[in-house]
Parts: structure tokens; sequence; C-alpha cells
């Protein structure tokens, strides 16, 4: 039986175990994939406060060693459900069944690509998937926007101002962003949109060269230094739909108290998985901590 079981070995869920084991409660993280999550797939990380910049890999690689050596166990396995009681949970994977006091559901999200080839392997360069993250590598650089929705929009606006100009790629015959955002493209001289297109293919070799777009059966192709895909992100929380509450978008309901509507006294999120409005490195770890002060109370009160 272990204090808190913590599903996912992303920022959220890496930060929650350090806090966790600090108070000296029993951990294991669950990770079904890659240890650190999307952050890893960023070659550079700059907006983390105390590091001027480094690879997402070696962030992971620290938090992960951090988590070790304070007395976390890590297992590589895919959590299919949670069943019991506050308490008394199971925690069922695909290869064992966990017992633990308190759960805490950390599995983040990941971006919804493109779906075409060459774009994994051109992931963090010349792909990317946050302009926060990674715009100011294109300065005075030619970038594209694949997306019409409002993060579509504000990476752009945001872009517009570093680069040398900025396409936005839509594949409806309308913006579907907010109506300011749209009156702030319109105010900005160096954004252009391309209306009723999709990215057929990414140009380039062994570099990235740009995309191929196809404006309702012609093919052009676009010359750019890199292309942001802005096109949703895909939250992966099917297997607790029975025990929290998931909105339209399959996010679990919770604010800032990382609390999940409609769940049981014990069950805990962290991090991208849950609904809120910005979703950085820095916003995954503040509520891994959270997170995890909260199950630490939880298990103090039922012993």
């Amino acid at each position: 039986m272990y204090d808190i079981v913590i599903v996912g070995a992303g920022p959220a869920g890496l930060t929650a175990a350090l806090y966790a084991r600090r108070a000296e409660k029993s951990v294991l993280v669950i990770e079904k994939m890659t240890f650190g999550g999307q952050i890893t797939h960023s070659p550079r990380v700059e907006n983390y406060p105390g590091f001027k910049v480094m690879s997402g890999t070696e962030f992971a690689d620290k938090l992960v060693e951090q988590v070790l050596e304070q007395g976390a166990e890590i297992e590589l396995d895919t959590v299919t459900g949670i069943d019991g009681t506050p308490g008394e949970y199971k925690v069922v994977c695909e290869g064992a069944t966990y017992d633990a006091k308190s759960v805490i559901i950390a599995t983040g999200s990941h971006h919804r690509m493109l779906g075409l080839p060459k774009e994994t392997d051109f992931t963090g360069e010349g792909v990317q998937y946050c302009a926060v993250c990674d715009g100011a590598f294109y300065r005075d650089k030619s970038v594209a926007v694949v997306g019409g929705g409002n993060t579509a929009l504000q990476e752009a606006i945001m872009l517009s101002d570093i680069c040398a100009d900025v396409t936005i790629v839509q594949n409806l015959d309308f913006l579907t962003g907010e109506t300011k955002l749209q009156n702030d493209i319109k105010e900005k001289g160096n954004i252009k949109v391309i209306l009723s297109s999709t990215v057929d293919a990414i140009l380039g070799d062994t570099e990235f060269k740009g995309i191929r777009i196809n404006t309702n059966g012609e093919l052009s192709d676009l010359f750019v230094d890199g292309v942001f895909v802005a096109i949703g992100q895909v939250p992966e929380n099917e297997p607790f739909r029975d025990v929290t509450t998931l909105n339209e978008y399959g996010y679990i309901v919770a604010g800032e108290t990382c609390v999940p509507e409609g769940a049981k006294e014990g069950i805990f999120v962290a991090g991208d998985c849950r609904t809120k409005t910005i979703r950085q490195v820095t916003t995954a770890s503040a509520d891994g901590a959270i997170a995890a002060l909260s199950a630490c109370r939880f298990v103090d009160s039922i012993k």
C-alpha cells in the first residue's frame, strides 16, 4: 500500500512526487511513455526560473534524478482505471495493480499533430507546437501558423512582434478565434491569412524548408523557417472518466485547488490534463506541488 500513487511522470507528476517524498510519504509514479512529458520535445528551455537555458531532455533527466534520490519509486506501465474507496484505492494497470491511499492524476496532454510524414523528424527543428516556448528562436525569420482558433491567433500575434512575417493557414473559409483577436490580426502589417487550405506535406530532406499548402485542390509551396502547429491538444484522461468529470474536450474539470469535480476524496489532478487557461511547465509544476500537499493532508487525516 503506497501513500500516494501518481499517474504520469511529466513536470506535474514528478513535482508532486518530490513534494510528497519530502513529506515522508511513500510514493509510486507510473508512466506509460516518456519521463518528463512533452517538455522533452523542446530543444531549448529558456523560461524556467533559475536556468538560463537547457534542453527539455536535460530538464526532465534532472527532475527524474532528483525524485529518485528522494526515494520515490517509478514504474513503466499503462494505467487503465482507478477502483476502490478513499484510502483504499486500486490503480489498475496493464501489467499490475497497485494499492494507494491517495491518487494524483497527472497524465498531461499532447499537442494534436498534423499527421504528416517528416513531422516527427523535424519536431523541434522547424516544426513547433508552442510559440511561447520556442518563438524566440525565430526572431527576424519567416514562420507559418497552422490553425484558426484562439490559440493559433494568439500565437500569430505574438510571433508577429518578433518575426519578419507570419502566415496563418486555416482549413476553414473563416477564422474561428475571437473577434478581437481577428481584428488584432488585421491590424498587423506582417500577418497574412490563407483560408480554405490544409498542409499536405512538410518540405525538406535533412533540414526543414517549409510546407506544401493545398488550397481547394491547388498546391503551392510556402518556404518558411518554421511552422507552429496550433490545432488543439489531446488530453489522456479516458481511463479516469468514471472517477472524475471530463469536459467536452476530455479535460478533467478542476480549479486551482486541483480537486476534480465529482471525484471521491483522496483523488487529485495536476498539470495539463485539467481545465486551465495556461499550460506551461511552470504551471504544471505548481499544480504538482498543490496536489501533493493536498494528498499528504488527506493521507494524514486517515491515519
